[in-house]
């Protein structure tokens, strides 16, 4: 069986394409540059052209389940929320006329259009496309995940390597429930493999206040840094400087809203099975030793 996966060299696809090949499935993933060096050679590719319907619907032909996992963390120049929303319909068009049996989307948890942010009204729009696409379909709702790769973890301990100040925006008291990726790869697969149309939230076994996650990566790392409560415009403007200094986009004034508004939490059973506590402690070594740029991810 064949699935295709958006995104398969990067971080929640990546982990899907894992998954999916453990369990004998064949991987396609649609993309826009050649794939990076050390890419896994059994990940074949497709070109994600959205100005060519029909090498869209080339690129599905023979996939029985499509993993999208499509998106952006922030709008940047011409690239909008509301342009994915446009892309993705593109894509579940193209999938539909290629015979694809079932979708799995990958969207976030709180996702509402009365939400906080323009990231989480956009989310619950595409969430909205997906539903009314006529295909049998999965939404997966993560919370904040974590793992190899990833940017918020691993960026804030590098942070927390180097620096002797770091500003806490509000109280911290305000939660939130880190979920690993392969828990995300291992919930979206389980749902694809289903039939009937299903939402399933992603989220691990921890719920943190923000300052307990800060302090349990500062004591990961053996920091010496000096934490303090700041408003949230502070801690806004200080992670627009650590920005200019790294030429990258560190952490956005609608991320720290959602922080402080607890949206990174779910209402359901956890799903996920590996802590950050006890992961973050076998992988204290390498937490946080080098930055990883969204910019130079997806953007550069």
């Amino acid at each position: 069986m064949v699935d295709a996966v958006t995104g398969a060299f990067s971080f929640t696809g990546r982990a899907i394409a894992a998954q999916l090949l453990a369990e004998s499935r064949e991987v396609v993933t649609l993309v826009r540059r050649p794939p990076p060096a050390g890419a896994d050679p059994r990940i074949r590719t497709a070109p994600l052209a959205f100005d060519d319907p029909a090498s869209l619907a080339a690129a599905f032909a023979g996939v029985d389940t499509f993993y999208n996992t499509y998106w952006i963390r922030f709008e940047r120049g011409r690239l909008t929320f509301e342009e994915i929303i446009g892309r993705t319909r593109k894509l579940l068009t193209a999938a539909t006329q290629a015979g694809v049996r079932r979708i799995v989307h990958v969207s976030v948890v709180n996702a509402g259009t009365d939400a906080p942010t323009k990231y989480f009204v956009a989310k619950a729009r595409l969430d909205d496309v997906i539903r009314g696409s006529g295909m049998s379909h999965a939404i997966v709702r993560p919370t904040l995940t974590f793992g190899p790769g990833d940017i918020l973890v691993n960026n804030l301990s590098w942070v927390l390597r180097r620096f002797p100040l770091f500003a806490i925006p509000g109280n911290g008291e305000y939660r939130l429930q880190p979920v690993h990726v392969e828990d995300v790869a291992r919930i979206a697969v389980a749902a694809g493999r289903q039939s009937s149309d299903m939402e399933v939230d992603a989220a691990g076994p921890d719920v943190l206040t923000f300052n307990r996650f800060v302090r349990l990566l500062a004591d990961t790392v053996d920091s010496r840094t000096w934490l303090f409560h700041a408003p949230r415009v502070v801690s806004h403007l200080g992670a627009r400087s650590l920005g200019l200094l790294v030429r990258d986009v560190m952490l956005t004034g609608d991320e720290i809203t959602e922080l402080t508004a607890s949206l990174l939490v779910s209402a359901q059973p956890p799903a996920g099975r590996i802590g950050l506590p006890a992961w973050a402690s076998a992988h204290a070594d390498e937490l946080g030793r080098s930055y990883h740029s969204e910019l130079d991810r997806h953007y550069r």
